[in-house]
């Protein structure tokens, strides 16, 4: 009988070896490491480098074969299966605990009820943005004629609104013609337009880090390489950048160079120009998301004013400031690559939401746009200034004090975890933003994203506190 449950452990270790292998093989074939008619690590280097016996290897590879994952070439070994399996976006990454993954802190924050508190979201409360002028223009675009309300739009889009945001790019120094502009659903869209244009599987996009976690989402749909470098106060860490972009040789850069999400930070013009220098000796293309454009008191250096978009993309979008109900958002490129988007928005979204752009047009046209902007500015610097004190009371320091915006990207006191607090902090109905789901290298564990205008409820504070005051078996 004991030799039996010995025999019974090791059949069922044998298998949980197995199942280790085909994990790891399937993690890097979505992950893009392994590509569609790539071969496999041979039997005997992957048993050495994991450690385990060749026929554990052999098993875990069989299996992959009967499921077509994968096809053995007698005499050459396996190769990656042509037709890969359907894509999950979940097995793309690392398997990471769902307090820090993107998709986690996204749905909390579009599913919170009212009651509860969203420090960790992206966007200003309702209360903040300007509903009388929503309103106005509403009335007005009810009146109108039955081509704004029922008609597909140009799939380039509103002329009179590309005319606009034409003449808002020149206010930073960024000359677009308005056949240069491109209306989009929002600035994702626009991301997710440009990557389907510019990139094929396997392609590498450098990322900084920390950033905006949705951009690891967006490229690992596309099933990109994702590559990250250290982010710094004046941009990205240049000499890392270099180095990286030499070994590399990626297809796309993706920033924010005004306003940095999620660590508020601004693009020096040095390192700017230092970029600028490296995309065009290693000939890749800058996509610039410049969506926090209007919270600025001062503009920021911006890659496409340096470079008259040669190399740059820039995208913009006006949920954040107007009202996310409202999807709109644009993208600006030279031309001949504006002609090939909009054929491609033909083809996945046919024409372009003109009710939607004329809203927004009549909304940035009414003289109270610009009163709202100046009143939101001076809003948000007060609760900058007021969570960045509290917080510190609570020992979480500010990375850097931002100029303008609403992220605070903070340090939690020594040796406390991020994705601990948020799971925590969750159970009393708070949705946070730990450091780790703006971290591709996951070195952000001692970080939290702070929206100063959601931050404001005394509640947030009392239970960081509670939550930073307890040990870390009973968080």
């Amino acid at each position: 009988m004991v030799r039996k449950a010995v025999r019974m452990d090791e059949e069922l270790a044998g298998r949980t070896r197995v199942e280790m292998v085909i994990a790891t093989i399937r993690q890097r074939i979505a992950g893009r490491s392994l590509t569609p008619g790539a071969k496999l690590p041979s039997v005997r280097g992957l048993a050495a480098s994991m450690k385990l016996s060749t026929s554990t290897v052999v098993d875990a590879y069989e299996r992959l074969v009967a499921e077509g994952a994968i096809l053995s070439r007698p005499g050459s070994g396996f190769y990656v299966a042509n037709q890969a399996a359907p894509f999950a976006l979940t097995e793309a990454g690392p398997k990471l605990d769902r307090a820090v993954d993107p998709f986690w802190i996204s749905r909390q924050s579009l599913e919170a009820g009212e009651a509860d508190l969203k420090p960790g979201c992206g966007w200003l409360p309702p209360s903040w943005l300007p509903g009388d002028g929503m309103r106005r223009a509403l009335r007005t675009l009810a009146r109108s004629d039955g081509a704004a309300l029922a008609d597909y739009g140009s799939p380039l889009g509103l002329p009179p609104l590309r005319q606009l945001i034409s003449r808002r790019m020149g206010e930073h120094g960024i000359e677009a013609s308005p056949d240069q502009i491109m209306l989009a659903e929002s600035g994702t869209q626009a991301i997710d337009l440009i990557c389907r244009f510019l990139l094929e599987p396997g392609d590498t996009v450098l990322v900084d880090d920390p950033c905006y976690f949705n951009f690891h989402a967006l490229l690992r749909a596309h099933r990109a390489k994702i590559v990250g470098v250290p982010y710094t106060p004046s941009g990205p860490d240049i000499e890392q950048f270099a180095q990286v972009v030499a070994e590399q040789r990626p297809r796309l850069y993706i920033t924010n160079s005004a306003i940095h999400n999620p660590t508020g930070a601004a693009l020096s013009p040095v390192t700017a120009h230092r970029v600028l220098k490296l995309a065009d000796q290693f000939d890749f293309t800058i996509i610039e998301d410049d969506i926090f454009a209007d919270f600025e008191y001062a503009a920021a250096p911006r890659l496409a004013a340096f470079d008259g978009l040669d190399r740059v993309i820039h995208i913009g979008s006006f949920s954040k400031t107007l009202s996310a109900s409202a999807r709109c958002g644009f993208v600006a490129a030279k031309p001949e690559w504006i002609d090939g988007l909009t054929d491609l928005k033909i083809a996945t979204a046919f024409g372009g939401g003109r009710m939607t752009a004329e809203l927004v047009l009549a909304v940035l046209s009414d003289g109270g746009y610009r009163k709202h902007m100046e009143t939101l500015r001076q809003r948000l610097a007060r609760a900058m200034t007021e969570v960045s004190a509290r917080l510190k009371v609570l020992g979480i320091t500010p990375w850097l004090e931002p100029q303008a915006g609403m992220f605070l990207w903070c340090r939690l006191p020594e040796g406390i975890d991020a994705a601990d607090v948020a799971r925590a902090a969750l159970e009393r109905r708070i949705v946070l933003a730990p450091g780790n789901a703006f971290s591709l290298s996951q070195t952000a564990t001692g970080f939290m994203r702070f929206n100063v205008s959601q931050t404001l409820d005394a509640r947030v504070f009392e239970v960081l506190g509670d939550v930073l005051r307890k040990r870390p078996e009973e968080r």
